[in-house]
């Protein structure tokens, strides 16, 4: 009787994992998907709040993927025990706050966790060798390999044979004539593949999956952590620097003001946190106040929201602030802030 092999697969919801499972399935070997959520995660929340680009489909691209490959997905929540991978990284940060190496190591340490505990044979990722300079290049992938616990029970399907044979190929699991020698950045293999397996539908294949490789995004986490001075955090926190104009214009405070509907929706559950910001007279944006509440501060907050209303043009908006868990507050009758009178350097 010949025993049915079983692989655990990263699923990120990019196109790259998506090839890689079915290369392996086509060489009839049993997968599972595995997801673990940081909370720094693009997939399913910055999308699903927006309102920008409403023809956008609005889904967990690793669910998707998961069902269109016919594998079951597990979803784990690793918040915690990643915050030390976001603040020590012991290979430290790509070009922003991006810890690629480390995280790539710990995701594939859980994995190889979960792989022993549900007794699975190997992992798989969707790596490519030469794609991503910090944590996929030919002299970094062995690091992975061993600093994770995998060893040579990791498996780069797309780019096998660009790399040292694994045990999965050595012991005939996997024939490695069948397994991929993609290399560099293009992506025109990937696409070949796509065609050839009838796959017309998959995230966009450079969209990235996390917010830390993000210019903007990790500027805000920098402020956030000067501003506290520690660079711990909660997940409100990291959930939050995704949402609005994060606008500082002194170390004193920030606010976020809200840029559509859905993100004033949004925000709205974070009202009995912060103190909260709106035009009573005027259309506009909700934003949230995150600092010291002099009366100065509170006034130049509510001279920007009003910038960002339907009154920008007005000689006076009224403007309510309320403290949290306040329904009502004070209002604020505030000529709104002109260009000239916002630097570029206030927003992050």
């Amino acid at each position: 009787m010949v025993t049915k092999r079983k692989a655990v697969a990263l699923i990120s919801g990019g196109l790259d994992s998506m090839l890689a499972v079915r290369m392996v399935q086509e060489q009839g070997i049993e997968v599972e998907g595995i997801n673990f959520y940081t909370g720094f995660c693009v997939e399913g929340h910055t999308h699903a709040i927006r309102n920008h680009d409403k023809k956008k489909k609005k889904r967990n691209n690793a669910l998707w993927v998961a069902e269109q490959l016919g594998i079951k997905l597990h979803i784990i929540d690793v918040i915690e025990e990643y915050k030390d991978i976001v603040i020590n990284p012991k290979h430290g940060y790509g070009a922003h706050l991006n810890p690629c190496l480390d995280c790539k190591g710990f995701m594939v340490r859980k994995a190889e966790e979960w792989r022993i505990t549900n007794n699975f044979d190997f992992i798989i990722t969707g790596e490519v060798v030469g794609q991503r300079p910090m944590s996929q290049t030919a002299k970094r992938m062995p690091i992975v390999m061993r600093e994770s616990g995998a060893g040579n029970r990791l498996v780069r399907p797309l780019c096998a044979r660009k790399l040292e044979a694994t045990l999965p190929e050595l012991e005939g699991w996997l024939d490695r004539s069948k397994l991929g020698e993609i290399s560099g950045r293009s992506r025109k293999e990937q696409i070949a593949l796509t065609r050839q397996w009838g796959i017309k539908d998959y995230a966009q294949p450079a969209g990235g999956c996390c917010f830390l490789t993000n210019q903007q995004y990790a500027a805000k986490l920098q402020d956030l952590w000067t501003s506290r001075g520690t660079r711990e955090y909660e997940l409100d926190d990291i959930m939050l620097l995704k949402v609005g104009r994060h606008i500082r214009p002194n170390a004193d405070f920030k606010l976020i003001v809200c840029r559509d509907d859905g993100e004033n929706n949004f925000a709205t559950g974070y009202k009995n946190r912060f103190i909260s910001l709106y035009a009573n007279s005027h259309e506009g944006p909700l934003a949230l106040f995150d600092g010291q509440a002099s009366t100065e501060n509170l006034k130049l907050a509510a001279r920007i929201v009003a910038r960002y209303g339907k009154g920008k043009h007005a000689s006076v908006v009224t403007v309510q602030v309320s403290e949290p868990r306040e329904s009502e507050g004070q209002e604020l009758n505030v000529t709104p802030l002109d260009t000239t009178e916002m630097p570029r350097e206030w927003i992050l």
